[in-house]
């Protein structure tokens, strides 16, 4: 969920195969892709992010359905797919796009084989094919921004760190980050201000120590632009108390739910084809 509405173009696939595997940190890797038809995706917001198709075993690249100008068809059809056919799929942020190269920069967060795109990420090397759709960005500046308050778990953290390291010189930050282990914190070059807090959970429930140190921050003075994301749940309530508590215009927040405690993306996105077709709106708050 945002509050940012972009103008998606038609569904086109971008077939991929990897060309290099980094580790960034323990618990993050770093896979360089390339495809010709990434000389061809504009620069985008820094948040941008894409649909990663995976293969099955068995498979060299996934298999899916004819890509349309009607998304929510295709989409449908997509989801029919026999579970022994249907090709995983998960969200991720283009964490750097280099045109010139026909490249791109995911980073995937390792959690074992509890997921589909975990446990491909934990055995992925050069040559292995995947498919894209995106890339979809939703940060949008204002410009009478005196401040930014990013907020997000792991899974944000690819585009916290693009957006830190495009700020222009002199441009504050102040970001809460909540991280599973101390050792996957990150360092950024960037020309903003920047003040980054790391929360590490521990043994607490997720989200709770992110929740607590938002709700406890003595925020700078002046108009904030917030952009939070991470598990839809305590995305939500970092945001309710932004607009309640902090008195934040909910234009200037910037919020979506990466993903659901609980629920698959493939669970989610049924959902969201059947909310759709009963016409029916997402609630804010």
């Amino acid at each position: 969920m945002t509050t940012t509405e972009v103008a998606r173009p038609a569904l086109t696939y971008h077939r991929a195969h990897v060309t290099a595997v980094r580790p960034v940190t323990p618990h993050l890797v770093r896979v360089t892709f390339a495809a010709e038809s990434f000389r061809e995706v504009p620069a985008g917001a820094p948040d941008q992010y894409v649909k990663v198709f995976f293969p099955l075993p068995g498979q060299a690249a996934p298999v899916l359905p004819e890509a349309g100008s009607d998304v929510l068809s295709w989409y449908r059809t997509y989801l029919a797919m026999p579970d022994g056919v249907r090709p995983p799929m998960r969200t991720y942020t283009v964490r750097a796009h280099r045109a010139e190269a026909a490249e791109i920069d995911v980073e995937f967060v390792l959690h074992g084989d509890s997921g589909p795109a975990s446990a491909w990420a934990s055995r992925v090397e050069p040559g292995d094919r995947v498919t894209f759709t995106g890339p979809y960005g939703l940060y949008a500046l204002p410009e009478d921004c005196d401040w930014q308050l990013l907020v997000g778990d792991e899974t944000a953290l690819p585009a916290i760190g693009a957006i830190i390291e495009q700020l222009p010189p002199g441009a504050r930050a102040s970001v809460y980050v909540e991280l599973a282990d101390r050792a996957d914190r990150q360092a950024f070059e960037t020309r903003g201000a920047v003040e980054v807090h790391w929360l590490v959970r521990g043994e607490r429930p997720l989200g709770e120590a992110l929740l607590e140190a938002v709700r406890t921050a003595a925020f700078p003075g002046g108009t904030p632009y917030a952009w939070v994301s991470g598990e839809a749940g305590v995305v939500k309530q970092v945001r309710r108390h932004l607009v309640r508590e902090r008195r934040v215009d909910k234009a200037r927040i910037c919020f979506t739910g990466y993903w659901r405690l609980g629920v698959s993306e493939e669970a989610a996105g049924r959902e969201a084809v059947r909310a759709a077709e009963a016409g029916e709106v997402p609630a804010e708050d």
